[in-house]
């Protein structure tokens, strides 16, 4: 098979035949051939067995006919490497058996050794680069909403933990996310190196931040992981997550190529407040999945009429695909954004 590079063409902001598809979580729980897996192993079993996480990562691609695949794996994964004890428990989340609250616990967390620790994840990568016929984008986690895990030792709303080591120990929390930031940098190029050929640096509960508080708490450090993956020669993708419209100005100076957005804000605005300087992905509200088709059409199509106004866009949800999504239901939306806007490049109505 022919490789398909229209999301790399997409992501750099050259022309394209059709719009690329790839969905956040679509190697999860609404297939049932992925359910039946889940009921032999764990994620984190799964992820520790690099021919069984190629197969998840690779079905979606197979079943889907999406643009780019996404590595099976979790957030949380290269935390351990640093001197993080957590399990994934059902229902909850990251749940941290020794959470970071103060200076001592700071002090213990390790340089990532990703070869030693994390080598069934480069070996995943390395097989899928091998099998895949359309891009590869692993991805990490943003140093905040790591912290909001392990401050907090499982998944908040408030994140009141997390803000009260933010505010009232600046000097402490700067150091943690200095640790992250060079986890999440040296991780993501390891990660390179091995195939991948896109990273993407989620930020999914960054919104909870002022855009004030973004700027003095977050923002270098979130630059800090860019700036060192610079030479990295591969499409840069940063999710800001849920919520964090207000934060979009103060992205400019990233040095990524492509802007994560979700629904609550659109794409044309998204463009408008970072000055026209990224791609936008995104973004659909996943739970528009729960209607009938032709509303999924309808709702799908307005993004793509609006995404292709400019030059950059790839289809995305505005956050991950939730578990009772229906398998054939994302099959005819992928399809459907596919013939739709190649009809609309062909006519030469949109960009």
């Amino acid at each position: 098979m022919s490789y398909n590079d229209v999301f790399l063409r997409a992501c750099r902001g050259e022309s394209v035949d059709r719009v690329p598809v790839w969905y956040m979580r679509q190697a999860g729980r609404y297939d049932p051939d992925y359910r039946k897996i889940k009921e032999k192993y764990t994620l984190l079993e799964i992820c520790r067995q690099p021919e069984l996480a190629a197969e998840v990562t690779l079905m979606p691609v197979y079943k889907l006919g999406v643009d780019a695949a996404i590595l099976y794996s979790d957030i949380m994964n290269p935390v351990a490497s640093i001197g993080i004890d957590f399990d994934i428990v059902k229902d909850i989340g990251p749940v941290i058996h020794n959470p970071v609250r103060t200076a001592s616990d700071i002090d213990r967390l390790k340089p990532i050794d990703v070869e030693g620790d994390l080598s069934h994840v480069l070996e995943t990568i390395k097989i899928l680069d091998r099998e895949l016929n359309v891009p590869l984008i692993s991805f990490g986690g943003a140093p905040f909403t790591l912290a909001s895990y392990i401050v907090e030792g499982r998944p908040s709303k408030s994140y009141r933990l997390t803000k009260t080591l933010m505010y009232s120990e600046p000097q402490l929390w700067h150091r943690l996310m200095s640790k992250l930031s060079d986890m999440a940098a040296t991780y993501l190029r390891a990660h390179v190196k091995a195939g991948a050929k896109a990273i993407q640096l989620f930020d999914s509960w960054v919104g909870a931040l002022a855009p004030r508080d973004f700027k003095e708490y977050v923002l270098p450090h979130v630059e800090s992981i860019f700036a060192q993956l610079a030479d990295v020669n591969v499409p840069k993708i940063y999710f800001p997550g849920v919520s964090s419209g207000e934060l979009m100005p103060h992205l400019t100076a990233l040095q990524i190529e492509v802007i994560g957005v979700d629904w609550r804000l659109s794409l044309s605005e998204a463009r408008r407040r970072t000055g026209g300087k990224f791609a936008v992905q995104g973004n659909l509200d996943p739970l528009v999945l729960t209607a009938p088709t032709s509303i999924i059409h309808e709702h799908a199509r307005h993004i793509v009429d609006e995404g292709m106004q400019q030059p950059g866009f790839i289809f995305n949800l505005g956050h991950g695909l939730f578990p009772e999504a229906s398998l054939d239901k994302l099959k005819d939306l992928t399809d459907y954004i596919h013939s739709y806007s190649e009809d609309q490049i062909r006519k030469g109505v949109s960009r």
